[in-house]
């Protein structure tokens, strides 16, 4: 329960961002269905396949996404290497799910090369870990273009749970986002907390009286 909700928070955050970022660019449904009809199949059975092996990709893919929309928009910058890009900023430490990606680009550049952009391969690769996981689903619009500029100091924007309510706000706002978004992540993650401490609490009673009972 708790690490559904914490998924959520993300989700509620990926789903707000994307709405602002439909509005500002000529994204649709079905971009691909005439360049590369097979592009969102080939991502959803790349993403099953390391979602078979290892479950816990699926909010390493997650946070991956989060952290790419948040920083520039989700361009894929955050997929881009570099002694500065934003891989080495300390906000995107243990970001995981990079192979996922990489593994699903290659496909695609089999099936129909140059045509499927890395952003939009992260952005179908988090719903379909999210949907794998039995979380929620949502439509994907795509047609975005990969970004070229890739900076760890831009990367110091991404909400911390550090910051001050302030300059949350101030953040969310430079976002396009308003302070009803910003109660409503800071809501899912109170009420994530709150469930991660019932999960804990339960599983140290379970552990004190096996351990009573052993004895």
């Amino acid at each position: 329960m708790g690490v559904y909700l914490g998924n959520y928070c993300y989700v509620m955050i990926i789903v707000l961002v994307l709405g602002k970022e439909v509005r500002s660019q000529s994204l649709k449904n079905g971009y691909y269905s005439a360049s590369c009809p097979r592009a969102e199949s080939i991502v959803r059975s790349t993403v099953e396949s390391h979602f078979d092996s290892d479950p816990t990709i699926s909010p390493g893919l997650l946070r991956l996404h989060f952290h790419d929309c948040f920083v520039q928009g989700c361009d894929g910058s955050v997929l881009i290497k570099g002694k500065t890009a934003e891989q080495t900023a300390l906000a995107n430490g243990g970001l995981r799910g990079f192979e996922v990606i990489d593994d699903a680009k290659s496909q695609l550049e089999l099936e129909c090369p140059g045509i499927v952009s890395c952003a939009d391969i992260l952005a179908l690769a988090a719903r379909d870990a999210v949907d794998l996981s039995s979380g929620p689903s949502w439509r994907v619009p795509t047609g975005r273009k990969d970004g070229r500029i890739s900076l760890a100091s831009e990367a110091s924007n991404l909400p911390s749970p550090f910051d001050t309510v302030a300059v949350q706000k101030q953040k969310f706002e430079a976002k396009g986002l308003d302070a009803h978004d910003l109660v409503t992540l800071l809501g899912m993650f109170y009420l994530y907390l709150y469930f991660l401490m019932i999960f804990i609490w339960a599983n140290f009673v379970d552990t004190t009286k096996n351990k009573l009972g052993q004895k």
